[in-house]
């Protein structure tokens, strides 16, 4: 079977679009209608600004979800998926390519969840680190019995899992788990605590705008952040993409539930090769791909 996933923040940068921009009239439509929908330019931001312009998380979110679902319009006939998926803020490209959130619904939650966030980091200092070359339970345990808000935020694949917390909680965990043999435990260059409970303002806030926002039923399942699983009802779509701010991604569970599924082709549609490097070290023995407009 053939599984299309979508990457999430992280995975942008300059210059991102514009080829599919020169190439497609199609893709000409949906960035302009993008930048009318956002009310500002987003493709020059895109196409001619600078990384540090591009990482603002209300450039960055956009930005990905465009790249992400205008390539998949503009595959046309051969973008069939069978099932998707989508790290983080790339479920919600997911939703778009399988039919249940139109581009316009899609875009529209995609910026009021990057403005959401950006204010959740804005309240409380918070961050996150990356933590490498450990099991998963010792990374779990280490985080429960450290002082502070620390948790297991992005289960990327085998021996590479993301905390997130308050600032002096996370470089706590650091400390203790490079004692407890992790080859690297790393802070990472973000704005804040993604998918731990310091992100409840923002999830407060999107889950009013999911919930009245219209989900259809999907062409294919989406195997959700949250669950890890197969999901095909539309109000149990919504019911997860709420949690989904203040919950772990569990992206190498969702991979390895595909995989036993049937899904035996995965495409990564979007800017970057991240979940690539992932599907090889979840499981090199399937093939992943990129998606390219001459596929």
């Amino acid at each position: 079977m053939k599984a299309y996933i979508f990457p999430g923040q992280g995975a942008q940068f300059t210059g991102m679009g514009l080829d599919l921009y020169e190439k497609s009239p199609l893709a000409q439509e949906y960035f302009e209608k993008a930048n009318k929908i956002l009310g500002f330019s987003i493709t020059d931001i895109m196409f001619e600004g600078t990384a540090e312009e591009l990482k603002e998380t209300k450039v960055t979110q956009p930005a990905i979800f465009l790249h992400s679902v205008i390539l998949a319009k503009v595959l046309g006939d051969s973008f069939q998926p069978e099932m998707v998926a989508g790290h983080s803020l790339g479920e919600l490209s997911a939703l778009v390519a399988n039919g249940v959130l139109t581009f316009e619904d899609g875009l529209q939650l995609v910026s009021k969840r990057a403005l959401a966030m950006q204010k959740a980091c804005e309240i409380a200092p918070s961050t996150m680190a990356a933590v490498l070359g450990l099991e998963d339970s010792i990374v779990e345990e280490t985080c429960s019995e450290i002082n502070g808000v620390v948790v297991a935020a992005n289960y990327n694949c085998p021996g590479q899992l993301v905390i997130s917390g308050e600032i002096s909680a996370v470089e706590k965990a650091c400390e203790v788990l490079t004692d407890k043999g992790a080859r690297r435990a790393l802070l990472l260059p973000v704005g804040g605590a993604f998918h731990s409970p310091m992100m409840e303002p923002a999830r407060a806030e999107l889950a009013a705008a999911i919930e009245a926002t219209e989900f259809s039923k999907p062409t294919c399942p989406v195997y959700q952040n949250v669950t890890a699983t197969a999901v095909t009802n539309p109000d149990e779509i919504k019911k997860n993409l709420m949690l989904q701010l203040t919950a772990p991604v569990r992206w190498t569970q969702c991979i390895q539930a595909m995989i036993t599924d049937g899904g035996t082709r995965f495409i990564e549609v979007g800017p970057g090769k991240v979940l690539q490097g992932l599907m090889r070290k979840i499981d090199r023995n399937v093939a992943a791909s990129g998606a390219s407009i001459v596929e």
